[in-house]
């Protein structure tokens, strides 16, 4: 029996699960309310409200004004994971910053940031989890099937090559999945205490720290899964490791900084970004 019958599903489910370890251990060990998870996932979903509606005009708009196909691939690949990057970490960062200015307004030190970001990223593991496993029984049912009378002609050989490949691939592959989804929520609960700041320092540069590093992470994960593939994966756990290197390191003892007593007020100016390529499921599973 071939054991990505068993993988696949398997790592799904462990992905699902996984959106919820952080929050469980944050609950016990520190008793905070549930409500602070679903705060944060509630503005992961706000974000992509948002933020895949103009991907999708942005995309329109400039491919009618650019003609990317006179662009080297490197250069139109860079173009989009800038593009990528910038997107993301603007929608996510600013919605994260609306959450803790005027709903999450008891959040305001290292624990209950941690939460909150638990609840971003844990959203964002269900549906990846459970997109994958919607893949998995898609693909299931095509497996050995003629896919001559389903799919046009001009798709069809595409359409093989792809349901052999995730048939082919080795028994480690699954597991990958999940492995980047354990490196983004690392990086989600990092993200998160560095956007409490604000509010605890009355500094406004962290927001920017955020978003910029939230950028950074997703333009190297869409640029470097086209350039060096399967060895992104060192790249984004890296950043992980480096995301767990700031969450203890600003860690703080609950006591409110003397400059906490009021947010600092913010002028955001929405200038246009470049413009997003197509996705792909390789680089949109990166993205955190």
């Amino acid at each position: 029996m071939n054991p990505l019958l068993v993988l696949y599903p398997l790592t799904g489910i462990l992905i699902m699960a996984a959106a919820f370890w952080p929050a469980l251990w944050l609950t016990r060990r520190f008793a905070l309310p549930w409500r602070l998870w679903g705060i944060g996932a509630a503005t992961f979903f706000l974000s992509q409200a948002g933020h895949i509606p103009f991907n999708w005009l942005a995309d329109r708009l400039l491919k009618a004004r650019i003609d990317f196909s006179a662009w080297t691939p490197t250069a139109a690949l860079l173009f989009s994971a800038v593009f990528a990057g910038l997107s993301a970490g603007l929608w996510e960062e600013l919605a994260r910053y609306a959450m803790f200015r005027w709903w999450a307004k008891d959040a305001r030190d290292w624990r209950t940031a941690l939460m909150t970001g638990a609840g971003h990223g844990g959203l964002e593991a269900l549906l990846v989890g459970g997109l994958s496993l919607v893949a998995f029984f898609q693909l299931l049912a095509l497996r050995g099937v003629d896919m001559s009378a389903l799919v046009p002609a001009d798709a069809l050989t595409q359409a093989q090559m792809q349901v052999a490949a995730y048939w082919s691939a080795p028994w480690w592959q699954p597991f990958m999945g999940l492995l980047e989804r354990l490196f983004a929520l690392c990086i989600q609960l990092s993200l998160a205490v560095l956007m409490v700041q604000v509010f605890r320092r009355g500094q406004l540069r962290w927001l920017w720290l955020a978003v910029g590093y939230h950028a950074l992470v997703d333009a190297l994960a869409v640029f470097l899964v086209h350039e060096i593939g399967f060895w992104v994966e060192a790249v984004i756990g890296g950043l992980a490791l480096f995301s767990l290197w700031m969450i203890f390191n600003l860690r703080d003892d609950d006591r409110p900084l003397a400059a906490a007593a009021a947010a600092p007020v913010m002028s955001l100016p929405l200038d246009a970004v470049p413009l997003d390529a197509e996705d792909d499921l390789d680089s949109a599973r990166y993205q955190s």
